[in-house]
């Protein structure tokens, strides 16, 4: 059955975490708010909840799925190295609405789709986001919306499009800012511009110097 609690109440903020936390060790699906815009959730190390996740969305692994973690300690974790430029941006830029794509850490068993061997990480300025991620470790995190649809910007828009697919949605209000995360491939040897979003490529520039964009 699914639940919804308002993190507005300090209460239902505390039962909600816990109860998300259990459901993401259970291998099941929660909507979570970031700053950017809402997120449906699985444990990132279970393939069957990753596959979980797609198919509530409505699309298949060609489109993977990215990952959000709640220190870089736990980034550093997932990744083959954080290369030339990884650390001076997520010094400048983490928590917040950067994307960073790095070479996967091939030790590492889970399945988040057609990932060609990286994966796409962020840390996001959210404190319900940050707080839970804290309890659960590295979560395998896409838009909460049917693929095709918008973004879901509050709790009950999420809920709307994805239903009982998702075991508990945690209601933090309408998002602040629903422009999507910059994304980073740091996977080349110049940093490429994959996506414009929340952070300014002139800004990334300022940290890496050249940047490859689709201009």
């Amino acid at each position: 059955m699914t639940r919804r609690y308002l993190c507005s109440n300090p209460g239902e903020r505390e039962s909600g975490l816990i109860d998300a936390a259990s459901v993401i060790r259970a291998g099941d699906l929660i909507v979570l708010p970031t700053d950017t815009v809402y997120g449906i959730g699985a444990d990132a190390f279970t393939p069957s909840a990753v596959r979980a996740l797609l198919t509530a969305k409505g699309r298949g692994p060609d489109m993977p799925v990215p990952v959000l973690v709640g220190t870089v300690r736990a980034a550093g974790a997932l990744v083959e190295s954080l290369g030339t430029h990884g650390q001076d941006l997520i010094d400048a830029f983490w928590p917040g609405p950067l994307t960073l794509v790095f070479k996967a850490n091939r030790s590492l068993k889970w399945d988040l789709g057609e990932t060609k061997g990286t994966v796409a990480l962020r840390m996001p300025l959210h404190q319900v986001a940050l707080d839970l991620l804290k309890e659960t470790g590295p979560m395998a995190v896409s838009s909460a919306n049917r693929s095709g649809n918008p973004p879901a910007t509050t709790a009950a828009d999420a809920e709307e499009q994805l239903g009982q697919s998702v075991a508990v949605y945690l209601d933090a209000g309408p998002c602040n800012d629903n422009t999507p995360s910059t994304i980073l491939d740091l996977t080349t040897s110049v940093p490429r511009v994959l996506r414009k979003g929340g952070v300014p490529v002139d800004k990334i520039r300022g940290v890496v110097g050249y940047l490859a964009t689709e201009e």
